[in-house]
C-alpha cells in the first residue's frame, strides 16, 4: 500500500490578503480641534464606521493609525480586532501617518495595503470592494476615481511600500509616488456608488447627520 494513500491534497495558496489601512490621526484643526476619529456618526465614533467599511469590503487585517487624542479614541471607540498604532508625529500631516501605518504592516504577509481616510463616510463598502478587486500583484497601484479624478481609497501593492514611505512627507502622503508612477496607476470609477467628500469644516458636519 502506498504511503500516499491518506495524504492530503497539496494546499493551493490563495492570493495574499489585502490589508485595510485606516488613517485616523487628524486633529480636526478646522473643526475647532475635534479629533475626526471621534466625530459622532449614527450614534458612534466615526472611526468605527470606517473600520466596518474596510471589513465589509473584505480587507484584513485592518490597521488603524491614531494621532490626535489617541488615548481618548482607544477609550471611546470599539476597535476590537484591529491593530491600532499611534503616530506621535501626526501633526506633521498625512505622510507621517502613512509611514507609520505601512511600517505596522511589515511582516503581516499582506500583498497590498488599501488606504482609506476616516473622514470620508460617503465612501462605503461597495466602492472599497471595487478597488480591492483590482489587486493583481504586489506591484499593483490602484485608486478610486470620481468623474475621472483620482481619490480614495488607494491600493498600494507591498512592493511599493518602501518607496512610498521614503517619499511621504508633510501632507503629501503618497502623492510623490503616484505622480512618479502615473502611467502604472489603475483608476477604478466609483462615482456611481460613492461620494468622496471630506469632513473638514463645521458646515461639513451636516453630512454626518
Amino acid at each position: 500500500m502506498s504511503s500516499h494513500t491518506h495524504s492530503d491534497p497539496p494546499l493551493i495558496p490563495g492570493p495574499p490578503p489585502v490589508a485595510g489601512l485606516l488613517l485616523a490621526a487628524g486633529g480636526g484643526r478646522r473643526l475647532g480641534g475635534r479629533p475626526k476619529a471621534l466625530l459622532p456618526y449614527r450614534g458612534r465614533p466615526l472611526v468605527e464606521n470606517a473600520v466596518r467599511v474596510l471589513r465589509e469590503a473584505g480587507c484584513g487585517p485592518v490597521h488603524v493609525v491614531l494621532g490626535a487624542s489617541a488615548a481618548e479614541v482607544r477609550e471611546r471607540a470599539d476597535l476590537a480586532g484591529c491593530v491600532v498604532v499611534d503616530n506621535p508625529d501626526w501633526a506633521e500631516g498625512m505622510g507621517s501617518s502613512l509611514r507609520v501605518g505601512l511600517a505596522s504592516l511589515a511582516g503581516t504577509g499582506a500583498g497590498a495595503a488599501l488606504v482609506s481616510l476616516v473622514d470620508q463616510p460617503g465612501i462605503g463598502p461597495a466602492a472599497v470592494a471595487r478597488v480591492r478587486a483590482a489587486y493583481r500583484s504586489p506591484a499593483s497601484l490602484v485608486a478610486a476615481a470620481y468623474g475621472g479624478e483620482r481619490g480614495h481609497p488607494v491600493l498600494f501593492g507591498a512592493d511599493r511600500w518602501a518607496d512610498i514611505a521614503a517619499t511621504a512627507t508633510g501632507d503629501k502622503g503618497a502623492r510623490v509616488h503616484l505622480a512618479r508612477h502615473a502611467e502604472e496607476l489603475m483608476l477604478v470609477e466609483c462615482s456611481d456608488i460613492a461620494e468622496a467628500f471630506d469632513i473638514d469644516t463645521p458646515p461639513d458636519l451636516e453630512r454626518l447627520l
